[in-house]
């Protein structure tokens, strides 16, 4: 065999390797992906379509809210839900806040709607199935001013 055509041999087996490694990472990640997408236990949601809380009223809601209005919580003008925003020292605290209010938020399956940007964290808080304020965004807004409390130096 001459020269030229051993190197022609080398060349095409690099390029075959290339395309066998190629589509060997290709099989590999569409074999992972679809073990990510379709877990081995499905995730079911309840059917229920009661609310888990009813929407406050009356003296209980002005009972309730009361406190929080103290500590810098306002009204929403054009919903009914409740805002605050916090303020942190930086980027970390901010998130560590985030993090911390994330884990009751998922134990509650009640989830904020929350805006972060470097040091601040904007929150708003409703129960979408009653379509206003209920007695869980009371607990979360207190268990959020017990975090934010343990950041205050």
């Amino acid at each position: 065999m001459s020269l030229y055509a051993t190197r022609m041999v080398a060349v095409r087996s690099s390029i075959t390797g290339i395309g066998v490694e190629s589509n060997h990472i290709k099989r590999n990640f569409h074999t992972a992906s679809t073990h990510l997408s379709s877990p081995q236990t499905p995730v079911t949601k309840s059917k229920n379509k009661m609310p888990l809380s009813p929407k406050l009223i009356g003296e209980e809601r002005n009972q309730l809210l009361g406190p929080l209005l103290q500590t810098g919580w306002s009204l929403v003008n054009d919903r009914d839900a409740i805002h605050k925003e916090y303020l942190f020292q930086n980027f970390n605290e901010a998130f560590g806040f985030m993090s911390r209010v994330a884990l009751l938020a998922e134990k509650m399956d009640h989830h904020p709607e929350w805006f972060n940007v470097y040091n601040k964290v904007k929150v708003t808080l409703a129960s979408h199935d009653v379509s206003g304020i209920s007695s869980r965004d009371i607990k979360m807004a207190n268990f959020m001013e017990v975090v934010f409390s343990s950041y205050i130096k």
